[in-house]
């Protein structure tokens, strides 16, 4: 049970091997796995989801809130502004993806909707790991897990790349408000 645990808590990462019949695992199994599905592999890797680096930037920006601080620091390093802007924007057009998706195939797919977002986190992180449903899903259901692993692998990097090139400078800059949040 030790060795299946430890090996179902690595293949998330974008391995997609599976020693156990996943079609069998606890709401609770199924929902760790796919925030590490969301969460990914490591930059520069093959894998999809949002890469473990930006889920570090977004802890340490987190952590930086929660003290008090203007600046993410991480590793007596200091994480530039842009970094952690580009960091938090993958992560929620990420979510925003797989939450429109999602509520699609939750309105055109006739299964648990516990296996519908597993199957849309694998498809995202480009895992390879099936709660079962994908031979029953619709053409519709399979257009968009198709599509989300495309955006999965493709669309983070692309995206990231995208922003961290294009700067748009104004001539101007308008005063600063002070929102109530919370």
């Amino acid at each position: 049970k030790v060795m299946a645990s430890y090996f179902q808590s690595v293949t998330p990462r974008t391995a997609g091997f599976n020693t156990i019949d996943t079609s069998h695992l606890t709401y609770a199994c199924y929902f760790l796995m796919m925030i590490l599905m969301f969460i990914g592999a490591s930059p520069g890797g093959t894998g999809g989801g949002i890469k473990t680096s930006t889920f570090g930037i977004f802890l340490g920006s987190v952590w930086s809130m929660l003290r008090g601080r203007n600046s993410v620091e991480m590793l007596k390093r200091n994480v530039p502004r842009d970094i952690v802007a580009n960091a938090l924007l993958l992560i929620i057009l990420a979510l925003m993806l797989l939450s429109v998706f999602g509520f699609i195939l939750l309105l055109t797919q006739e299964a648990d909707p516990i296996h519908i977002f597993f199957e849309l986190f694998s498809a995202f992180g480009t895992v390879g790991l099936s709660a079962g449903i994908t031979p029953y899903l619709t053409t519709l259901g399979k257009l968009i897990i198709i599509t989300t692993m495309f955006i999965g692998r493709i669309g983070p990097l692309t995206l990231a790349l995208a922003i961290g090139q294009r700067r748009e400078s104004v001539a101007y800059e308008y005063p600063d408000e002070a929102v109530m949040i919370g």
